[in-house]
């Protein structure tokens, strides 16, 4: 059973051209983009990427999707940056790609208003369930990260059970689609061996090194 069930038909309907786009490729509709719908411009952005990715023209492909996109669904659900960035650097952790935690460390910092509490957080993430310095809506959120990022992937209905505790489901797929973009971008990276740029590699030695973070590959 889905640990998140599909978008209401209401939120579907208004995704009828995205869906019949997907079923003319496909064959059928894919179950992933009735969840994904949650957010509703999810769909039209997974479309144009995958699409790419597989060979077909960009421009035609935006032409085409900018007329059926629909308008952002609840907005005010934005989780903040700082979470995000929490999310993303758990999940990078994880799956073990040094340069993405550094990205995702170094944005963590940068994008918060309180830039040492956010460290502190950063340090203690392994230590999620216990540490002091979360509230429960952040443990539901970086538990799910954590086990997301294992091979074979952790994430369990417990995880989901957590989430809904404390977020929309909107908001659990804006959780779950930033463990999935950088799913992309930590196998990107560690493949390529993508050379890790100076701003964040500085803060990574400085920061991310007492914890056993290294450059190795990314030097």
């Amino acid at each position: 059973m889905a640990h998140l069930p599909p978008a209401s038909a209401e939120e579907l309907e208004e995704l009828a051209p995205i869906i019949a786009m997907s079923e003319a490729t496909m064959g059928f509709v894919p179950n992933s983009v009735k969840t994904m719908a949650h957010m509703r411009q999810l769909p039209a952005a997974f479309s144009v990427l995958f699409g790419t990715v597989m060979g077909a023209d960009t421009k035609t492909l935006l032409e085409n999707m900018v007329k059926v996109v629909p308008e952002q669904n609840a907005p005010e659900d934005n989780l903040p940056a700082d979470l995000l960035q929490l999310v993303a650097y758990c999940v990078s952790l994880s799956a073990g790609c040094q340069y993405c935690q550094a990205h995702t460390g170094h944005n963590t910092q940068r994008m918060s208003a309180a830039p040492d509490a956010q460290a502190v957080k950063r340090s203690e993430v392994l230590r999620y369930d216990t540490a002091e310095c979360f509230s429960d809506a952040e443990r539901a959120a970086i538990g799910i990260a954590l086990a997301a990022g294992e091979v074979p992937n952790g994430a369990t209905q417990a995880h989901f059970d957590a989430l809904k505790e404390h977020y929309t489901p909107r908001q659990i797929a804006q959780i779950v689609a930033v463990i999935a973009a950088f799913g992309f971008l930590n196998r990107w990276n560690d493949t390529m061996a993508t050379a890790l740029e100076a701003l964040p590699m500085d803060f990574a030695q400085r920061e991310l090194g007492p914890s056993g973070w290294q450059l190795g590959k990314h030097g």
